[in-house]
């Protein structure tokens, strides 16, 4: 009721309501992933208050982020049978009540439980391809701009909240930190009950960039599980579900399992306070909303495999770097310029490559098991990062190599240029 009526009051004035959606989706995809985002700033209060190695909290972390990838392709599957407002009202009760719950717990396997299982797969029914479902389905013009918006969001909303949260765990304790993602997400939660319209035939509306409405498809049936596994074994035998496999692989082991998890206490052991070292992390993520936004505008005019290339290139380049930096707030705001514009602006062209190859229906499930790659690249990084540092005594070693798979990444998009295959019907 609340949407159709906004969606005459908008289209009275020239305003499609798909921006409305955009937005939902925008404050949605920022607050879920603040929540991910958050364990930056409690990695060393936990050590400290509970006596738990970066080993120890690693562990859960890491079941975090695979599952944030893990739960994405079926997630898709669940908004075609069930809808986005229905699976992100659900995912949004379950991030809120694990977060709640552990500020309570006491034990290891409550983190586990709550920050690991119930944090991962609730953000992961909102990760990236929440933003490209509804991309797909408002938009057939300006898609590009439209999952670059998104996925900015996401990347920021990862790191705009950390200097406050940090700030509040500083002077307050890190319970009181997770406050304002968590009434981001109740806030998020209300508005897509009041205002999510599923697609736009069903306020009379055609997807911008088309004169005629078009229908909903198909109610999907059957088994969720096995259509889901079933486009991943068909597009398994294509060479560019591996390159895009691998290179989001490479995407999520460089950005939110290494950096998002472990820049934090590498600047804390060169001498930094955590409060600079988040406000470094939120420049990244101010300059990852323009680069990515950026990106999607690109996306739109550019092969998609010549930014990737480019993307990961860069951002190799500035990994290996970093340890060259004298880790004085000048050195690491170089950094984060670099770094931030490239923080993960491969998600459009991806994207891209996933739809055309794919199909309409197909290519976001397809991104799903890419976003899955990602996760379980991050999720790597988040173990092997605390493993790393515990063994050596450093974090610089994991960064290294960190940039040195994005020059591999770089290579796979180039060694794909090119290579043309027929979208799966």
């Amino acid at each position: 009721m609340f949407a159709a009526a906004l969606a005459r009051f908008l289209g009275q004035r020239g305003i499609f309501y798909g921006w409305v959606m955009v937005a939902l989706t925008f404050l949605i995809t920022l607050s879920t992933a603040a929540m991910m985002g958050l364990v930056a700033v409690l990695i060393l209060p936990l050590e400290s208050e509970f006596g738990w190695t970066a080993s120890q909290i690693g562990g859960p972390l890491s079941l975090r982020l695979a599952l944030f990838g893990l739960t994405a392709p079926f997630a898709a599957a669940l908004m075609s049978r069930y809808g986005v407002r229905r699976v992100v009202a659900g995912a949004l009760i379950m991030i809120v009540s694990g977060v709640v719950l552990a500020s309570q717990m006491t034990k290891l396997w409550q983190l586990w439980l709550t920050w690991g299982l119930m944090v991962g797969l609730g953000t992961g029914m909102t990760a990236l391809v929440l933003g490209a479902t509804v991309a797909g389905r408002w938009f057939t013009q300006k898609r590009g701009l439209v999952v670059g918006i998104l996925t900015a969001a996401n990347a920021t909303g990862q790191l705009l909240f950390l200097p406050l949260a940090a700030w509040l765990a500083a002077h307050y304790g890190w319970r009181l930190a997770i406050i304002p993602a968590t009434v981001a997400c109740c806030a998020a939660w209300a508005l897509m009950i009041c205002l999510g319209v599923e697609y736009p035939v069903d306020i009379g509306l055609a997807p911008y960039g088309e004169t005629v409405p078009v229908p909903r498809p198909a109610l999907v049936v059957g088994n969720l599980f096995s259509r889901t596994v079933d486009v991943l074994i068909e597009a398994s035998g294509t060479a560019v579900f591996w390159m895009l496999f691998f290179t989001f692989f490479v995407c999520g082991l460089s950005t939110n399992g290494l950096v998002q998890n472990h820049f934090i206490p590498l600047c804390f052991d060169e001498g930094l306070t955590t409060v600079v070292a988040a406000s470094v992390l939120a420049m990244m993520g101010a300059f990852d909303f323009v680069g990515t936004i950026g990106s999607g505008w690109l996306t739109d005019r550019f092969d998609s495999r010549k930014l990737l290339f480019m993307y990961y290139g860069l951002r190799g380049l500035s990994l290996i770097a970093l340890p060259y930096s004298d880790f004085s707030f000048f050195g690491l705001s170089i950094f984060a310029v670099f770094y931030g514009l490239d923080w993960i602006a491969t998600v459009p062209p991806t994207v891209r490559l996933a739809v055309q190859h794919f199909g309409r229906e197909k290519g976001p499930m397809v991104f799903g098991w890419a976003f899955a790659a990602h996760q379980l690249g991050a999720a790597v990084a988040s173990s092997a990062g605390a493993m790393i540092k515990d063994g050596t005594g450093s974090y610089i070693p994991a960064f290294m190599a960190s940039g040195i798979a994005c020059l591999l990444a770089a290579a796979a998009a180039m060694w794909l240029k090119g290579r043309q295959q027929p979208a799966m019907a």
